[in-house]
């Protein structure tokens, strides 16, 4: 059955136009067809009342009788002018035939009055018999007459459909073609649009089944617009950002040439290592937030007190190495998962980077906590240290590319933050910062949901 339905829709052309033409048309000739069926039936049955009336009604003429002593004679007519589709015959009671309309056409002798069909002369005979006090009265008609009168009548009623048949094939045409002149133009315009043209599509007179495609479209050009937007002022930033380190690249590379013995030497190649290391992480991280921002977003469950973790032994060496205090706070519910819907990487990610540009801008020696629970059944994660922070006023601009708080001059490069404001809009979460009220610095807070 399956494979019957894929070739019939493969049977069927490509194009709406005659897709819709050929249904109408084939309903066309099923409507003419239904309409001739009921015609010829309905003549029929019009054509039987009548002829069935008429039968009666001649019967009913000859009650008066035939002399008896007829002895069989029929009209007298000649053979050539004998009419054998309506034939009269009468009987006597003994049953002996006093009359015939005509020579030979003699009918079987039936003793059912009323009417009924009977086989004869190679047809059928629709019979009305009468009997009076002396005589049985037969009428006859031959049924092929009565079905070539239906025919003709039915075929009379079609004949009006017949001739309209072909303006209605023009009608339909032309309105098909008129219904689907909006499609045919939202087509001429997106076949000669520019590649880098994504402006709306206009909808104006459009079917109401194709207006969501054409809005689907336009949302479709509207994010793709905001890509291409987001990428050129993203390789802007980014080739300007690149400038700085690699010029000081090309400077501490001239200061390793002219240094004049190994102690010079030896500052100049560890400057370029040092330079190396920071154009490295520049770039890691401008492929990362690339990567972020055009990513989708995963639906899978994820616990964020284990994402937590697994963040806080990632920068552990780091926090280390700066004899920072780094840690889980602990909480009368810090056993119960904390479930939210995402990228379990994704969110690493982004914990890992809230404790980097923490560790980076707190003093070495200080304190940087994580706390993850719930807040009005929303998941809520916090990073809070006790570095300088961040003044009020400078807070939302720090979210953007390549903006650093350069206040206490921290290394970095400005994009931390702007990865974990990618990720926290992917994942439908909200950073917020503030002054952590306990330590004294930076808090960020992650609400989910």
């Amino acid at each position: 059955m399956g494979k019957l339905s894929h070739a019939l829709r493969g049977l069927l052309p490509r194009s709406l136009r005659m897709r819709l033409l050929m249904f109408l048309l084939a309903a066309i000739v099923l409507a003419g067809a239904v309409q001739g069926a009921l015609a010829y039936r309905s003549a029929l049955d019009e054509a039987d009342a009548l002829f069935d009336y008429h039968m009666q009604q001649t019967a009913l003429a000859l009650r008066s009788g035939l002399p008896v002593d007829a002895q069989g004679l029929g009209p007298g007519l000649d053979p050539e002018d004998e009419n054998h589709e309506f034939i009269v015959q009468v009987w006597t009671n003994e049953g002996l035939r006093i009359f015939e309309s005509a020579v030979g056409a003699a009918l079987p002798q039936i003793a059912v009055l009323g009417f009924t069909n009977v086989q004869a002369r190679g047809g059928t005979y629709r019979v009305f018999s009468m009997q009076t006090r002396s005589q049985v009265i037969q009428v006859a008609q031959n049924m092929a007459v009565r079905q070539g009168m239906a025919r003709s009548l039915a075929l009379r009623t079609l004949a009006p459909l017949a001739f309209m048949a072909p303006l209605l094939v023009l009608a339909v045409w032309w309105g098909v073609s008129r219904s689907l002149a909006p499609v045919e133009r939202v087509r001429r315009q997106l076949a000669q649009r520019q590649a880098d043209d994504l402006s709306p599509v206009s909808d104006a007179q459009l079917p109401d089944e194709v207006q969501p495609l054409v809005s689907e479209l336009n949302l479709l050009f509207e994010r793709v617009q905001r890509a291409f937007e987001a990428q050129e002022h993203f390789v802007a930033d980014a080739a300007h950002e690149l400038r700085s380190p690699l010029a000081a690249l090309r400077l501490q590379l001239q200061g390793l040439q002219r240094a004049g013995d190994d102690a010079a030497r030896a500052a100049a190649i560890e400057r370029l290592s040092a330079g190396i290391d920071r154009a490295t992480r520049l770039v890691e991280q401008l492929l990362t937030l690339a990567r972020q921002e055009a990513s989708s977003t995963a639906t899978e469950p994820v616990d964020l007190r284990a994402i937590a973790q697994l963040a806080l032994a990632d920068v552990a060496p780091a926090a280390q190495a700066r004899s920072m205090d780094v840690g889980l706070l602990d909480s009368e519910a810090a056993t119960v998962p904390v479930i939210v819907r995402g990228s379990a990487e994704a969110l690493r990610m982004l914990v890992r980077n809230l404790l980097d540009n923490a560790i980076k801008y707190t003093p070495p020696g200080g304190q940087v906590d994580v706390q993850v629970g719930t807040d009005h059944g929303r998941a809520l994660l916090t990073v809070e240290d006790s570095g300088p922070g961040i003044a009020p006023e400078h807070r939302e601009r720090v979210m953007q590319r390549f903006v650093r708080d350069t206040a206490d001059g921290a290394p970095g490069s400005g994009l931390g933050l702007a990865i974990v404001q990618a990720i926290a809009q992917r994942h439908g979460a909200a950073v917020a910062l503030d002054r952590s009220p306990r330590l004294g610095g930076l808090q960020v807070a992650l609400r989910f949901g």
